[in-house]
């Protein structure tokens, strides 16, 4: 069972994290803010962004990557897949029920 590591700016975040589950592409999708320091195009950006932890399966992993990528509005955006390695065996089967 991935968890997958999204970050988007405020404005497209809530609407990233509603569409996956909407759409089932996750069970559920955690956001939180944060700061971040990046260089893009040589130069130094600060930016208020949000983490989106999105919890799904590995069935669905490919088709929730490819929906990102098609809403997200950075041109890289910044998709990272976590595998647990331990997970309680009710929350898996309730991803599993919520990720069709």
């Amino acid at each position: 069972m991935p968890t997958v590591y999204v970050t988007a700016p405020p404005p497209a975040a809530d609407d990233l994290a509603r569409t996956l589950v909407e759409e089932r592409l996750a069970a559920c999708v955690n956001r939180l803010t944060c700061h971040s320091t990046y260089r893009w195009e040589g130069e130094v950006h600060d930016d208020d962004e949000v983490v989106l932890l999105a919890k799904t399966t590995d069935e669905r992993y490919e088709e929730l990557v490819s929906r990102v990528v098609e809403l997200h509005p950075y041109d890289v955006p910044c998709i990272e897949r976590f595998d647990e390695s331990h997970v309680l065996e009710a929350y898996a089967t309730w991803v599993a029920d919520e990720v069709r």
